[in-house]
């Protein structure tokens, strides 16, 4: 099945899913324990059997650096002093992360709802709809 693009923005659904969802994805890995871009991206598609592929981490990383909810070090991995960048969540990217999961089971609870059509919809026409057929400015 071919990925279907939003004809105006040349984005897809599943491209702005992942652009909302990139940063808590980025944090939760993060919260168990630091990684490296690479094992990052690695252990998204691994967790999401190839589904959830993040190409573009940088940004996000960047983004929830400079909003202070992530900390980046370099540790030497070789005896050739071969450096790696590792990226570790702070206290206040665990607040944020609880937060946005919070957020998230919210949303998804009430998308859900909406979906099987179980939410309190008034289908009742009302009575008196306060026009009076006069206009009034």
């Amino acid at each position: 099945m071919g990925r279907t693009v939003n004809k105006d923005s040349g984005h897809s659904f599943e491209d702005y899913f992942k652009r909302a969802t990139s940063p808590m994805m980025t944090l939760l890995l993060l919260n168990e324990k630091p990684m490296y871009v690479y094992k990052l991206s690695q252990e998204l598609e691994r967790r999401s059997n190839s589904t959830y592929k993040m190409n573009f981490l940088y940004p996000v990383l960047y983004r929830l650096q400079q909003q202070g909810y992530v900390t980046e070090y370099s540790q030497e991995i070789t005896e050739s002093h071969r450096t790696r960048n590792y990226y570790a969540i702070t206290d206040e990217g665990r607040e944020y992360l609880d937060y946005m999961l919070a957020k998230y089971r919210e949303l998804l609870k009430a998308v859900d709802t909406i979906i099987e059509g179980k939410g309190d919809i008034d289908t009742t026409m009302p009575t008196d709809s306060g026009f009076d057929g006069e206009e009034s400015f």
